[in-house]
């Protein structure tokens, strides 16, 4: 089974600063990614460049096996794959089925291609798809929950037929119940076949939604984990570097976890952290 995306051996530096060191980042169809690690971690940097805002020093960028050139933003939703950041980038003013549309609204000789009665209608289509319960599509968007504006953001990215959908601290600042709307939406992006990842500081939300997380740490990646066989101990070990040592980690090019003990006292809890990986590498 091959990824939707993939990163092989990605470098990035800034002047002086190497943000990114030999990294590997792979996301597969109907899976939740969650990228998490420290300020500084080089999560950003390669989210950036997955969304084409930055290009990589050195490395390889593939898409369904095959490599590919990404350069700028559009390239990267040209591929299907969609970011929204924590700012959302929803215009408060303008109501829901304006803002949907806003930026690619579509024309014929320079005359408007799609009537207001037909972007409605589409536009309930999608939240309905998503499962997405406001007042009115016609409503400002500056009425709307903090909830229901991530929704809005997801579903703009579902009219411009995404693939992958990258989310940026999606929780930060939600109320419990806005959070719950939010992690189901997810929930809902992954039954849809898409691939989602991810981006949080809060490893609850992570571990309520994501299938598989990956750990930056000081511009590496330095462990993986199928969420299901691990603790919220491991990961933050991995973010801290507390049970690190100097062994390769030959899936993010950065140092690995030293070995944790398993249940049988084997010692190959590390081992479990990449099992859900190969996996489907195996299928």
């Amino acid at each position: 089974m091959e990824p939707i995306l993939q990163l092989r051996g990605v470098n990035k530096s800034f002047g002086a600063v190497q943000a990114l060191r030999n990294v590997d980042f792979e996301v597969y169809a109907g899976e939740v990614v969650g990228l998490v690690g420290d300020n500084g971690a080089g999560k950003s940097t390669l989210i950036k460049i997955v969304a084409g805002v930055y290009s990589a020093d050195s490395g390889n960028y593939l898409i369904d096996g095959r490599r590919v050139s990404v350069s700028r933003p559009q390239d990267a939703n040209h591929l299907g794959i969609e970011t929204v950041y924590q700012d959302l980038a929803l215009c408060d003013n303008l109501d829901v089925v304006s803002n949907l549309f806003l930026g690619r609204e579509e024309t014929v000789n320079n005359l408007p291609f799609m009537s207001s009665n037909e972007m409605e209608r589409r536009t309930i289509e999608v939240l309905h798809q998503l499962d997405v319960k406001i007042r009115s599509v016609r409503a400002p968007v500056a009425t709307l929950s903090g909830g229901q504006r991530q929704s809005i953001a997801v579903a703009k990215t579902i009219l411009r037929n995404a693939r992958m959908v990258i989310l940026d601290e999606p929780t930060a600042a939600l109320g419990v119940a806005q959070t719950k709307q939010v992690l189901n939406l997810i929930k809902r992006l992954r039954s849809q076949g898409l691939g989602v990842v991810v981006i949080s500081h809060n490893l609850a939300d992570v571990f309520e939604v994501v299938d598989r997380v990956i750990v930056m740490r000081l511009g590496r990646r330095v462990a993986s984990f199928d969420i299901k066989s691990t603790t919220t101990e491991q990961v933050v070990a991995a973010i801290t570097g507390a049970e690190f040592s100097d062994n390769a980690d030959s899936r993010g090019g950065g140092v690995g976890p030293a070995t944790t003990p398993s249940d049988d006292g084997s010692g190959n809890g590390n081992a479990q952290g990449h099992q859900h990986e190969q996996g489907k590498r195996g299928a």
